[in-house]
């Protein structure tokens, strides 16, 4: 509730008259007098009021835009459930399908959920939303004040709102006639939930299109391994988007040696090629995008004397340089310390920054470029309230030339003047202990990839990397997925992992080192006995992050194709350990986990 002013011809704020120097006194001699009135009101937090959207009208579909439309159209027409996988292409036009799809739902007298996986992509995809359909839209993600989110949640109660655009959670959006579900990006690993209640967004997604009796539709460029398997076996129906909608090539590729950059004696961050072709695009007024998948100033601080380096005393982790404070961060934790002047183990002054982050990275182009203007697109520049939605609108109205950022700035960004791509460091997630770590290389180079020469202009990326050769690297540079899926899905195969097996992750965390150690041991002992002689137990063994927050971490990972038993036999687990779990203990158990770490 909020206190008004009504002025006979119009309404506002208490506030406002307190933020103009009309005191309390003031307004009440005022009311006395007759002059106003001051009543209570209920009053939406509107997060986009002010901004102004460009209204749009559909679009001419191409052929095979049209194509996907008319499939995905006469499914809701049937009104019956289905689960369409869209493979298209970077620039192929997905979005403006998924308005479509969303106008004939509405026609219909239904509803829609749109999701996408990050906050970063959220305002240009409201900005498209709120242009077609004004405000029969409603938003929900975690960057929106609570109060704006219960504002929102209640209008979509209220059925003032049809269409619901969010992250994650919006999943759950209080809708009572779906016609239509689209998760964007759909290989994401942002949907998995990995805290309790663990859940992942499309498992509800599939609930709730049978409960309604609408299709779902899953779009990617880069699809999740195991649904492009479920596609190939007919679980989900294939609908494919192979070129961009103006006739645009896919941008040319470069994939270039940082090996060989060394021994040219290159140091820089930038190889030759790259940062010449920065000046070129800075001198056409042409956009960059620079992806380094890491934040911070430097990944790590090192004695070069004795080799001692500073790790957080919470975690099995290094700690990470920000030169903004002169601090040494844990990405886990959020544990901090002073940088130290000297080496605290042998009090040497050759203590160093190795490594490069974000902030580095920024430092030195401006040394090398210093007319350049740079965005820096980080957890750390995003952390304030509509952040993401001021740095990629100074970076569209071209404020800057270059966006620099992790990996939010990956998918789904469309700026006509990016011309030029530039990956850092492109080997980032080789180096994960991930059965999907290849995967993820793939989706995140093509997805970044897919940031240039969307529009008119001609796109161009360069890929700088220790491992020109690996599969993954290769494939990305054509952006050929048929490819990389024909390889993963061999290697797969022999591995034994996902979709050839079902995986389950079962890990036990504890102050008390020994105890976790134990419990772990004797967990797995117990699953040895009660499940089948198919499934395979790896572990007991330490998490890949041994130590987080002062809990010690064990783990065993399960492969089974079909366990009857499983479901049951865990629950049995943690019913054994409730009361060590009331004592400090932690048992969790995350069926077909995302993260491994």
């Amino acid at each position: 509730m909020y206190q008004l002013i009504d002025l006979g011809e119009s309404e506002c704020f208490v506030d406002e008259f307190k933020q103009a120097g009309v005191s309390d006194t003031t307004i009440r001699t005022l009311e006395a007098k007759g002059y106003l009135t001051v009543f209570q009101k209920e009053v939406d937090r509107d997060p986009y009021a002010g901004v102004a959207f460009e209204p749009s009208e559909p679009l001419l579909l191409t052929a095979q835009q049209q194509q996907v439309y008319e499939r995905i159209y006469a499914v809701q027409q049937a009104g019956v459930t289905k689960t369409f996988l869209l493979h298209g292409v970077t620039g192929s036009g997905k979005t403006e399908i998924y308005l479509q799809t969303i106008a004939q739902a509405l026609a219909a007298g239904k509803q829609a959920i749109m999701l996408v996986p990050e906050i970063a992509l959220t305002p240009q995809m409201v900005n498209r939303f709120k242009g077609r359909f004004g405000e029969k839209v409603a938003v929900l993600h975690s960057a929106l004040s609570a109060g704006e989110r219960l504002d929102e949640w209640q209008k979509i109660e209220r059925q003032e709102a049809s269409i619901v655009v969010g992250a994650r959670s919006a999943i759950f959006a209080p809708l009572t006639n779906i016609g239509l579900i689209i998760i964007d990006e759909e290989h994401e690993a942002t949907y998995k939930q990995e805290d309790y209640p663990r859940y992942h967004a499309r498992d509800i997604a599939l609930w709730r299109a049978d409960y309604h009796n609408c299709p779902v539709v899953l779009g990617s460029a880069t699809p999740n391994v195991e649904s492009f398997a479920r596609a190939a076996k007919g679980v989900y129906e294939l609908v494919q988007l192979p070129e961009r909608i103006n006739q645009q090539p896919l941008p040319l590729v470069e994939v270039v040696d940082l090996k060989d950059e060394q021994r040219a004696g290159n140091n820089s961050s930038f190889s030759r090629v790259l940062l010449e072709k920065i000046k070129d695009r800075h001198q056409k007024g042409e956009q960059t995008v620079l992806m380094l998948n890491r934040r911070g100033f430097a990944s790590f601080v090192m004695c070069r004397d004795c080799g001692f380096v500073p790790e957080c005393p919470h975690c099995s982790i290094t700690l990470t340089y920000h030169k903004r404070g002169h601090q040494l961060k844990c990405h886990y934790c959020g544990h901090q310390a002073p940088m130290p002047p000297t080496c605290p183990s042998c009090q040497s002054p050759h203590i160093r920054q190795y490594g490069t982050g974000t902030q580095k990275i920024e430092e030195e182009l401006l040394e090398l470029l210093p007319s350049i203007r740079i965005i820096r697109m980080d957890v750390d520049t995003t952390t304030r309230k509509g952040s993401h939605e001021k740095l990629l609108r100074a970076f569209g109205n071209k404020e800057a030339d270059v966006l620099l950022g992790t990996q939010m700035i990956a998918k789904g960004l469309d700026f006509a003047n990016i011309t030029l791509v530039g990956v850092l460091n492109g080997d980032t997630a080789l180096n994960v202990p991930d059965f999907r770590a290849a995967e993820r290389t793939f989706q995140l180079l093509t997805q970044v990839s897919g940031r240039a020469g969307r529009h008119h202009l001609i796109g161009e990326v360069i890929v700088q990397t220790f491992n020109p050769d690996h599969y993954s690297i290769q494939l990305a540079k054509y952006q050929n997925y048929i490819g990389f899926y024909n390889h993963e899905m061999q290697l797969r195969k022999l591995t034994g992992y996902p979709p050839y097996y079902l995986t389950t992750l079962v890990q036990v965390s504890s102050t008390d080192e020994r105890k976790g150690e134990q419990t772990m041991a004797q967990i797995v002992q117990f699953l040895k006995r009660e499940l089948g002689e198919q499934t395979i137990l790896l572990g007991p063994t330490p998490a890949p992050i041994a130590k987080i927050n002062n809990r010690y971490r064990y783990q065993c990972l399960i492969k089974y194709k079909i366990e009857p038993a499983l479901r049951e036999t865990l629950r049995r687990v943690l019913e054994s350990y409730q009361k060590e779990i009331r004592n400090g203990l932690s048992v969790s158990i995350d069926f077909e986990p995302y993260m491994m770490m």
